[in-house]
């Protein structure tokens, strides 16, 4: 117990102090992929270290940084956050719900890295989140999304929510299926506990989405879908 107890005050203390860091970088200057790499990195890799944790990466030679792509991935614990940060070398923006655009310091300093807070209870607000979204990434910006909206309270794949395929449609832009294996294993949902131990970071191939139009999305959500189960167990 006294374990956990001390990594949860580590990790609270330490990303306090890593929000503060990023605000003092993009204060000088820094640009949104500044504040990526020289603060969400590195506070995601030392937070690994401390708490134990190895992560084993497949399919990284996949990945071309050069290209806008959207990643999306399961979600099984909040260590996937630091995970994604730590093992896909891309200065990719997550996409995330407004309300976390709003806690202090954390807010600011995810504004600064250029991340992209979706207003999910307003559909109006929705949509012209979803429209500045595909403006970054046709600008030339990777996202990350979790197509179930939620954590997994088992591991288990869940059913994907649209909004994510909007985008993806919306922007012409391939998707990349990421699959990380094993981390509710590491904190489950629900709760503050924090074991030892290693899980699996798969990258997939580019699904091109030249094929596909608006009425197809679920056809698109159930290929993604697929793409990533395949590498979960049953």
């Amino acid at each position: 117990m006294l374990r956990y107890v001390a990594l949860d005050a580590f990790i609270g203390i330490f990303s306090i102090l890593m929000c503060f860091w990023g605000l003092a970088i993009a204060a000088c200057g820094g640009s949104a992929s500044a504040v990526h790499f020289k603060c969400a990195v590195p506070w995601a890799k030392i937070i690994l270290r401390v708490c134990g944790i190895h992560v084993t990466v497949y399919g990284g030679e996949k990945v071309n940084p050069e290209i806008p792509r959207i990643y999306m991935c399961n979600h099984q614990s909040f260590f996937d956050i630091w995970t994604l940060l730590a093992f896909l070398p891309v200065d990719f923006k997550f996409i995330l719900k407004q309300e976390l655009m709003k806690i202090p310091p954390l807010g600011p300093a995810m504004k600064r890295a250029g991340y992209i807070g979706i207003e999910r209870k307003d559909p109006r607000k929705a949509v012209k989140s979803i429209a500045l979204a595909a403006k970054r990434i046709r600008d030339g910006a990777s996202v990350l999304i979790f197509p179930e909206g939620t954590r997994s309270p088992d591991g288990r794949l869940q059913s994907f929510k649209r909004g994510g395929f909007n985008l993806a449609l919306k922007s012409g832009c391939e998707i990349v299926p990421v699959v990380i294996n094993g981390s509710h294993r590491i904190a489950a949902k629900g709760s503050l506990r924090i074991n030892k131990g290693s899980y699996d970071l798969h990258i997939g191939d580019p699904i091109s989405l030249s094929d596909y139009r608006k009425k197809d999305t679920q056809k698109l959500m159930d290929r993604v879908h697929h793409a990533i189960s395949e590498h979960l167990p049953s």
